[in-house]
């Protein structure tokens, strides 16, 4: 990797912070503005609970598919050109997702929106490694994280706003003049990069068989159709039998498997953020829907879970460096779990501040305590050579975790349909839903702590925390 010289306190280093802040936040900002504009975009498409679960897993789908491919091929080809090569190709997907004319239509637009967030969001980390002073690089790393996350909170009331003022088209067009402006940033103040020893060739076989799998297996869960299930299973299993053949050369070499805690943590990040991605997918709708919220109030329900990570995670991180992250991992899921018991309360006539904000702050409190420890622990289990595809791996199973989620529960809860005009149908879906995202936390939470026996910290490279929607991406 180049050896970066860009000062964070230089006028350079301000104008690639900013580029490379734009460019993840545009993509985070899409992670979050979806959901509110759900019921709004459903009225308008007329389409069906599936539609509305394709909008938002399309999206998903080929970004989680395609994320590891995409960090790669920055370090081959420059980071900044694949980085602008994403940028370009997100806003032009954002475009006709905000012309579609039929809920069809959107969700092809989602998909190859994924595929450009696949490009940029590796690309953007990549870059501030790349181009700063090494002294700086924590700090320059911290700063992206701190505005990515504002991104993250802002992205809902944002939401809420365009809905209700602009229509729901314009959560998606409003990339257009974020994507010019990074461009134009970029192509001025980002240096470019490479890894001149990246050598190989680019599992690409792999990255389709993962992509194929989870459309597959996507597809069978949200229509309940046994065929499609079974053939993303066959390529699932191709997809583990090609990494194996081409390790450690593959995708996903097998060797960063080798740690039990390193595995035993990404199957608590699996369930976590499966809990998480179905839980962020419904709520949002069930307030508008059920409690009879405006997209705005809706959209803001979530905020204290943001701002209380930004506020906490810090500590948390530096807590689990000194007792382990056993503890404050476990207690951490445990509380989210007690949260969304309080969210399977709500429903009509639901009071805004005692049956919303307090279990989304205890959401929040939770998330806290538990996400900035089970990141350091992935990267501090795997090997130095692997950190980045740790990180990398990491954050695909967190949200192919979501993706699956938000696939199988509404169906298997009676979401189909029509539900989201049935207030008294919807409800009775999401509550149950609730029920088995606390449950799941329950199982996440005694994963971790009955494989974590030590403090795998104490020895480790200095970590930070990561946003609600998924764990950072480490260098590639």
């Amino acid at each position: 990797m180049d050896n970066g010289h860009i000062r964070l306190s230089s006028a350079p280093g301000r104008w690639v912070l900013l580029t490379t802040v734009l460019g993840s936040g545009m993509a985070m900002l899409d992670g979050t503005v979806v959901n509110v504009a759900l019921p709004a975009l459903g009225a308008d498409l007329e389409a069906d609970m599936a539609g509305l679960q394709w909008t938002v897993n399309a999206y998903t789908l080929t970004l989680a598919g395609l994320i590891l491919l995409g960090g790669s091929l920055g370090d081959r080809y420059g980071r900044r050109k694949v980085f602008l090569i994403g940028v370009v190709w997100f806003a032009t997907a954002s475009a006709l997702c905000g012309l579609a004319p039929n809920v069809e239509t959107l969700i092809t637009a989602r998909a190859l929106q994924g595929v450009g967030g696949a490009l940029l969001t590796p690309g953007s980390l990549a870059i501030i490694q790349a181009s700063f002073d090494r002294e700086d690089r924590p700090r320059a790393i911290g700063a992206w994280s701190g505005l990515g996350g504002v991104a993250a909170a802002v992205g809902p009331l944002l939401g809420g706003w365009l809905v209700e003022t602009a229509g729901w088209r314009w959560v998606f067009l409003i990339n257009l003049p974020l994507a010019a402006l990074v461009v134009t940033v970029a192509l001025r103040h980002a240096p470019e990069s490479r890894d001149v020893e990246a050598t190989g060739r680019f599992d690409v076989l792999g990255a389709v068989l993962a992509a194929l799998a989870l459309a597959g297996i996507t597809y069978g869960l949200i229509g309940l159709q046994a065929l499609p299930l079974a053939a993303g299973a066959l390529l699932g299993a191709a997809f583990v039998w090609l990494q194996i053949r081409r390790s450690p050369n593959a995708l996903v070499p097998v060797g960063v498997f080798a740690s039990k805690v390193f595995t035993a943590v990404n199957v608590v990040t699996l369930i976590m953020y499966a809990a998480m991605g179905v839980v962020f997918f419904l709520l949002v709708v069930q307030l508008q829907v059920s409690v009879g919220l405006s997209p705005l109030l809706a959209g803001s329900a979530m905020i204290p879970v943001t701002i209380l990570m930004l506020l906490l995670s810090a500590r948390a991180g530096e807590l689990a460096k000194r007792v382990g992250p056993r503890l404050p991992m476990t207690a951490g899921i445990l509380l989210c779990a007690a949260a969304l018991l309080l969210m399977s309360r709500i429903g009509e006539g639901s009071s805004y501040a005692t049956d919303v904000l307090l279990p989304a702050s205890l959401f929040g409190l939770g998330l806290s305590a538990a996400v900035a420890p089970l990141t350091a622990t992935v990267l501090a289990t795997a090997d130095e050579r692997y950190a980045g595809v740790a990180s990398g791996v990491n954050n695909a199973v967190a949200r192919t975790g979501g993706l699956l989620a938000v696939a199988a529960i509404p169906p298997l809860v009676g979401l189909t349909g029509d539900a989201f005009h049935s207030p008294a149908v919807f409800t009775a879906g999401f509550h149950t839903t609730m029920l088995i995202a606390a449950a799941m936390m329950a199982v996440a939470a005694a994963v971790a702590f009955l494989s974590i026996r030590e403090n795998v910290l104490t020895a480790s490279r200095p970590q930070m925390s990561c946003p609600v929607t998924a764990p950072q991406l480490g260098r590639r």
